[in-house]
């Protein structure tokens, strides 16, 4: 199997009428709950072993997965092996014990394991996940998983049920001894859309991996979201964070895995703090004519942040896209002209993931034009981090509250909201006249003030708003960078008043 043959498959699948997977699951699996699907585990010493690196481990059907997944594993030379299913390969729990089901009854998804100290090959570690429509997750050395990422979105954010495309088989390609990288082959399907996948994945610190794929489209897509990251935010430094928004009544002082949204374009990176609470799901786009790159970060990095134990929110990486390769014939390619859209949905619960953010191109995507996708993706820790652009300022924080606290007025007026937002990164050390540049969609930023902060080498920017007599629809939007000399030496701050 290769990814051209893939790829004439995916063409071939598109053309046929959409098929969905026969429901087969046997009740006993059906039936499971939570707990009892969590007590099936992968015996260790039945792992695939792909080279003196890296191997594989299987998930069970059952529960929530639903779906059957084919699996191959494809030699360096000669035909792609089936991984057949069997009992045996698994602990299926207290729940289960004694229990035998057929060959048939197949796999949910993968998981892939490499020996991240390299002088250690038996001590091999998960780092990449596949399971569940078209979601993944990757983390690099010394992370935790949180975010994930996805094959395709569509439908995100609009009033009809979201889509959610299925990755029905993978190839895991066997890597020559001694090699840092695997390459996964995947093939997906739903009823708008058919693809073909490939993932040359290099686990370390960070954790890279090119993603190169073929989508044709079956029908119309009105939405259609490339390189579509997941991830959970219930509530973090800022506060509500929008007008309306309720708080958390939580002993833990933030909970997410990621904390905001990074957007680059050509002079610009833009950082907006992700928001829960709202009465409804939000849906906010960022214009990015071309796109640099964009993602979902955790740049909240203290353990005394979250005061979480098991979770280790502060461990869980965010992730970054960037963009590469263009169209056959040498036109652009589908991330040259769109925009980035975060999707914000409000929850409660903290294992739900209620952020969606992906790059939506401008134009129909219909039948009969398909789509060649090249990016990569790059685990990312503490900042500056490799394989991100590291030459503006970066936000840090943002904290909210009532600007009466400060400079109280009579009557006070609890509208008025003083917003705190500190920098750091290159330059700004031990540096002199810094200003802020600063607006607003509606209302009055009033009397910006910045300020060197000596513990942290970093810079801090204090600036009231004050709203309009007359509130518009919406959101109002606030933004901010820092200026020396007349040049931006910061990101964008971007958040809703």
């Amino acid at each position: 199997m290769s990814f051209e043959a893939l790829g004439a498959r995916a063409a071939a699948l598109a053309a046929a009428p959409y098929r969905s997977q026969a429901d087969d699951l046997p009740p006993q699996l059906a039936s499971l709950s939570y707990d009892g699907y969590r007590a099936i585990a992968f015996r260790a010493g039945e792992s695939l072993r792909l080279n003196d690196l890296f191997s594989a481990q299987l998930f069970h059907r059952g529960f929530l997965q639903r779906k059957r997944v084919d699996l191959f594993v494809q030699p360096r030379q000669g035909p792609p092996r089936p991984v057949p299913y069997e009992t045996r390969l698994f602990d299926l729990g207290p729940g289960l014990a004694g229990a035998r089901f057929p060959a048939s009854l197949g796999f949910a998804g993968f998981r892939l394991h490499y020996a991240f100290d390299r002088s250690r090959p038996e001590a091999q570690e998960e780092f990449l996940v596949f399971l569940g429509a078209s979601y993944f997750r990757l983390r690099g050395a010394g992370q935790e998983y949180g975010l994930s990422a996805r094959g395709a979105a569509i439908g995100t954010g609009l009033p009809a049920p979201e889509e959610f495309p299925d990755f029905v088989a993978h190839w895991i390609c066997e890597p020559e001894d001694g090699a840092r990288a695997i390459t996964v082959l995947s093939l997906l399907d739903s009823p708008s859309l058919a693809g073909a996948y490939r993932f040359v994945v290099e686990p370390g610190a960070p954790s890279r991996m090119r993603v190169d794929a073929a989508l044709h489209p079956r029908r119309p897509i009105e939405r259609l979201g490339l390189a579509p990251l997941t991830s959970m935010f219930v509530h973090g430094q800022n506060g509500p964070g929008a007008r309306g928004a309720e708080g958390f009544d939580d002993f833990r002082p933030q909970v997410h895995d990621s904390d905001g949204l990074v957007v680059e374009t050509p002079g610009d990176r833009l950082w907006r703090p992700l928001v829960n609470g709202r009465r409804a799901p939000q849906v906010s786009a960022f214009r990015a004519e071309p796109l640099k790159g964009f993602g979902l970060l955790q740049r909240e990095r203290s353990f005394s942040a979250y005061l979480d134990v098991q979770a280790r929110h502060e461990a869980r990486p965010g992730l970054w896209v960037e963009p590469g390769g263009r169209e056959p014939g040498g036109e652009a390619g589908p991330f040259a002209a769109g925009e980035v859209q975060l999707f914000e949905i409000p929850s409660r619960e903290e294992y739900m993931d209620n952020i969606v953010a992906a790059f939506v191109p401008r134009g129909s995507v219909a039948p009969g034009r398909p789509l060649a996708l090249a990016y990569g993706l790059t685990t990312i820790g503490a900042e500056p981090a490799p394989g991100m652009p590291g030459a503006l300022a970066r936000v840090v924080s943002t904290r909210v509250g009532s600007a009466e606290r400060l400079r109280p007025t009579n009557p006070p007026s609890p509208e008025r909201r003083l917003y705190v937002v500190d920098f750091e990164g290159p330059g700004l050390a031990g540096a002199s006249g810094i200003t802020a540049d600063v607006s607003a969609s509606a209302g009055t930023m009033v009397d910006p003030v910045t300020e060197p902060v000596p513990q942290t080498g970093g810079w801090r920017l204090y600036v009231e708003w004050r709203p309009p007599a007359e509130m518009p629809p919406g959101d109002v939007i606030l933004r901010a960078h820092l200026v020396r000399a007349g040049a931006r030496i910061s990101e964008t701050w971007d958040a809703v008043a």
